[in-house]
């Protein structure tokens, strides 16, 4: 649940450097970056101390830092370039071109007008307003971010409209809406002319030229070209072959003509390749169409190794330009509309994500079929090999993170050290960085310490965080990148006296991280309908999160996946959990200006053994592979019942069985495991 962000074109590996007693900045080191893997690492942003960038309209690309951003210029010539075209409303979504929710720099359009760099929202500008829309994880972050030229728009929130009603009240009176059409999902570009039109206004307009990219001008990053390189079989399980035979039976039950891919990860999933194109996501900038009687990959064939080219020839996939994907779309469509003369023609299928301009390149609702994807679908349902990697994956990073957390400790209370919070993600990096298959991060590491953590998707920036104070809460959430799998902890701790209050707050977290983990239910059940397990003891008080439970996570891809999840969001109403399937369960706590609470286990959603089978139906349950301690002395005993102890015990015993090994030769890692894992 958090923004992912990176300087671009980096050719320098950044490393942690410290003493017993104190950290300092890190220094950079060259590395050898004809290697795939070291371009991976290269992505890593450096925590190093930035000069912060100028608020004129040139001088843009890398500031997240917790302030305000003046975008008067950067309103002022958008505002110009709207008028040029007649429009009176421009909307600026967060995603690229490929629905990606975490993306390249070159793509922070939304960033850049606003000076809000979560990872979710949405930007429309009107010749004389601003409004920025986003969700509960954002609305302190966002509230620090906009400057007065912006009107925050608290998405959920009760008689707050959501970005496409305000858009449609200014667009009264026959005025255009345009937008970037690769920037916005054909569903929602059509529902939104729709409604538009519905109420007076002109409709909406794509405009093939991106409006912000032309104030941006010269100094928007360029678009990255980094190394793809092959995932082996040992990793991912299966091989590209099988796949596109698995994806043509759904092609063939379809009935369709073909499908066409344009999300990132599942296009790296199927033809098992990685790379680095965009920060922690080991993804790269492509298309592909699979038919029944071909595979077409569109791609910078400069980007693949020789390893890429022999493993794709021998799978039967063709290699074209990343920028031929419309061009033969269109040519797909010129074809169709011949063939619909004499007799109904196949439909080709893109994601429901897909972008409204692929649609229309297609030949629009005629030749074309929105769907859930079935690619995204397979991806999600991990095979034993994946399943088998995150499982070990997570006992080495279970390992990192007690390590980190033992050291923090000793630093803080023993040593009497100063650190910052970005002095404790770079130390946790380094730790991390020692261990087998780790290749990166999974997302920039949440350190914050006391108000910060209530921040939900707080970053630390050098020069501008806190130093890590030992009387107040501290959470961590973070994540890497290993070749088999990727990882996402998030452990709250105190290491000094916690209040009554916090120790309360943890425990009810904890509690329903709990009950979710031990619940069981039929197949068919969805994220949704067990999101309440993880809420109701919060609940009891009249406290709530406002973020999801939960969050599928991709075999040594992206961290956040569809299309499962567990929460209040609609697609996971639609969408049943499924054996194979990897996700987060999260639960958290949060009080502005205070503190904020958040415990985070990755499961495996398994078949289990019940008593009774009702319906005949298969009964499910979770696997958590997380293998890191909770924080004792934040948990208030008062308030667990025997069996959560019990769940305690178990799960305790567990990490000690597994990662104990890893420190026969470091006593104070040792010691501190031992003391978080005692019996309840």
């Amino acid at each position: 649940m958090r923004h992912i962000w990176a300087f671009p074109s980096l050719t320098a590996l950044s490393l942690f450097q410290a003493s017993a007693a104190s950290a300092v900045p890190r220094t950079r080191q060259a590395i050898n970056t004809s290697s795939p893997l070291a371009l991976f690492r290269t992505k890593r942003r450096f925590r190093t101390q930035v000069q912060l960038l100028s608020n004129s309209a040139t001088k843009t690309t890398l500031v997240e830092e917790m302030v305000t951003v003046d975008t008067t210029s950067r309103l002022a010539a958008l505002r110009s370039l709207m008028k040029e075209r007649n429009l009176h409303v421009y909307v600026v979504p967060s995603e690229d071109s490929h629905a990606s929710e975490y993306i390249a720099d070159c793509d922070a359009r939304r960033t850049f007008i606003s000076g809000f760099s979560g990872s979710a929202g949405t930007a429309i500008v009107t010749l004389d307003k601003a409004a920025l829309a986003t969700d509960g994880r954002y609305f302190n972050q966002a509230s620090k971010q906009l400057d007065s030229n912006w009107y925050l728009l608290k998405t959920g929130m009760q008689d707050v409209p959501t970005w496409q009603e305000w858009a449609t009240q200014e667009a009264e009176g026959g005025k255009l809406i345009g937008v970037d059409p690769q920037l916005i999902s054909s569903a929602i570009a059509e529902k939104l002319d729709e409604d538009i039109k519905n109420a007076g206004g002109g409709g909406l307009v794509g405009i093939k030229e991106n409006l912000v990219d032309l104030v941006w001008g010269s100094e928007q990053p360029p678009r990255p070209s980094n190394s793809v390189f092959l995932l082996g079989q040992q990793y991912a399980g299966k091989d590209t072959a099988a796949k596109l035979a698995d994806l043509r039976k759904e092609l063939d039950k379809k009935k369709a003509a073909g499908f066409v891919l344009s999300m990132l990860d599942e296009i790296a999933w199927l033809f098992n390749l990685r790379g680095s194109d965009i920060a922690y996501n080991p993804v790269f900038f492509s298309y592909a169409i699979v038919t029944q009687a071909s595979a077409t990959l569109y791609i910078d064939e400069a980007k693949l190794t020789d390893e890429c080219k022999t493993y794709l020839e021998r799978n039967k996939v063709t290699i074209k330009p990343y920028g031929a994907l419309f061009e033969d779309s269109e040519e797909l469509a010129r074809r169709a509309e011949a063939d619909s003369k004499d007799a109904k023609p196949r439909k080709y299928l893109i994601s429901s994500k897909g972008s409204w301009a692929l649609k229309l390149a297609l030949g629009g609702n005629k030749f074309v079929d929105e769907v859930r994807s079935p690619v995204g679908d397979a991806k999600a349902v991990k095979n034993d090999v994946e399943l088998n990697g995150m499982r070990n994956c997570h006992i080495r990073d279970g390992a990192a993170l007690t390590e980190f957390f033992a050291w923090l400790e000793d630093q803080l209370v023993n040593q009497k050290a100063q650190l910052d919070e970005v002095d404790a993600a770079d130390k946790l990096e380094q730790i991390r960085s020692k261990h087998k298959d780790f290749v990166g991060l999974s997302f920039d590491t949440i350190s914050s310490t006391g108000a910060n953590a209530a921040v939900i998707h707080y970053k630390p920036e050098k020069g501008a965080c806190k130093i890590i104070d030992p009387n107040a809460i501290y959470l961590c959430d973070s994540g890497a990148q290993y070749l088999d799998g990727t990882t996402d902890t998030t452990r709250t701790l105190h290491f000094g006296t916690p209040t009554a209050k916090e120790k309360k707050a943890y425990t009810l977290v904890l509690k329903g991280n709990i009950a979710l983990d031990s619940v069981v239910f039929p197949k068919g059940t969805s994220g949704f309908a067990i999101d309440v397990m993880a809420r109701q003891f919060l609940w009891k008080y009249g406290l709530d999160y406002r973020h999801g439970t939960g969050h599928g996570v991709g075999s040594f891809l992206n961290v956040h996946e569809g299309p499962i999840g567990i929460g209040t969001r609609k697609q996971y109403i639609d969408v049943a959990l499924a054996a194979g399937n990897v996700l987060s369960i999260e639960p958290g706590y949060y009080e502005d200006e205070a503190f904020g609470i958040r415990i985070e286990n990755l499961a495996i959603v398994k078949e289990v053994k019940t008593e009774h089978s009702f319906g005949d139906k298969p009964y499910l349950g979770f696997e958590h592979v997380t293998m890191v301690p909770y924080a004792r002395n934040l948990i208030d005993e008062t308030l667990l019942t025997p069996d959560e102890k019990d769940w305690l015990n178990r799960a305790n015993k567990k990490i000690l069985e597994k990662t104990l090994g890893y420190f026969e030769n470091d006593p104070l890692t040792k010691a501190w495991l031992l003391r978080e894992t005692q019996p309840f």
